[in-house]
C-alpha cells in the first residue's frame, strides 16, 4: 500500500483505513496525508472485508486509477528493448514474484498473453510486494504472435530452457532482446518455442525448471542488464 501512495499520491481517491488503527496504520495515514492524499478515512474492519472480497488487506485500502499498460506498439518501436516474456506462468504469486523482480532489476517490460497466464488479481499485486506500482506491463491477446511480431522486427527472441546448449552468457543481450520464461511445470509450450530465434541455459544450473520463477527471471535480467552496463546502454 505504501507504494501505491508513493506512486499515486492525490491521483488516489482515498485511503481507507482500519479504525482500530495500530502504530503501523497511524504511520501510513501520516505517510498518506504527506503524499497530498485527498481523503484519508477510518472504516469498520467490516467495510475493509467487503471491500477486499476475501483478499487479506492488512487494515487498509485504497481507491486507485487503473493500473496503465504498456501498448504493445510502444514496444515493437523501443530501439533498446528488454522484455521479460511470461509464457502461461499460471499462479499469480510467482506472476508478482516476477514483476518485483522485473521492477528491482531495470524496469524490463513484462509482456504476457491475456489468456495464457495468471490475471492481475489482488494476490499478484500483493505478491509483487508494491513493485507492481512501478512496473511496465504489456498484456496481449496472443503471446506467440506478439513474440512472432517482435522477432519480424528485428528484436532477438531468446526462450530460457535447461536443455539448450547455448549458455546465455553466450548470447548477445545489448540489442533489443525478449527473455522468454516457460510457465510451471511445461516450460516453453510449443507454439512459443517455435517463434524463439534462440533458446538458451541459464549457465551452471541443473535445471530452470528446479528454480522458482521468479529467480530464474532475476538471473536472466541480472546477465542482460551485466552486458548492457559494460556496452554503456
Amino acid at each position: 500500500m505504501r507504494e501505491a501512495i508513493r506512486r499515486h499520491g492525490s491521483a488516489l481517491r482515498e485511503v481507507l483505513i482500519d479504525a482500530r488503527r495500530s502504530p503501523k496504520l497511524e504511520a501510513l495515514a501520516r505517510f498518506a496525508a504527506d503524499q497530498a492524499v485527498p481523503l484519508v478515512r477510518d472504516v469498520s474492519r467490516a467495510e475493509l472485508d467487503q471491500l477486499s472480497r476475501g483478499v487479506a488487506h492488512q487494515g487498509v485500502a485504497a481507491l486507485a486509477p487503473d493500473l496503465e499498460l504498456v501498448s504493445f506498439d510502444a514496444l515493437l518501436a523501443e530501439p533498446t528493448a528488454l522484455i521479460l516474456a511470461l509464457d502461461s506462468l499460471q499462479d499469480p504469486q510467482n506472476f508478482g514474484a516476477v514483476v518485483r523482480s522485473a521492477v528491482a532489476l531495470g524496469g524490463a517490460t513484462i509482456l504476457w498473453g491475456e489468456h495464457a497466464s495468471a490475471p492481475l488479481t489482488p494476490a499478484t499485486f500483493r505478491a509483487s510486494a508494491g513493485a507492481i506500482e512501478h512496473a511496465r506491463l504489456c498484456r496481449v491477446p496472443s503471446l506467440h504472435e506478439a513474440l512472432g511480431a517482435l522477432s519480424a522486427n528485428g528484436v532477438q527472441v531468446i526462450g530460457l530452457d535447461a536443455t539448450a546448449p547455448t549458455k546465455l552468457a553466450e548470447c548477445a543481450l545489448t540489442s533489443p532482446t525478449a527473455l522468454v520464461l516457460g510457465g510451471e511445470g511445461e516450460g516453453l509450450s510449443r507454439a512459443v518455442r517455435r517463434t524463439c530465434t534462440t533458446l538458451a541455459a541459464l549457465g551452471g544450473l541443473a535445471s530452470i525448471d528446479s528454480l522458482n520463477a521468479s529467480v530464474a527471471a532475476g538471473i536472466a535480467l541480472y546477465e542482460a542488464l551485466r552486458q548492457r552496463s559494460k556496452s554503456g546502454i
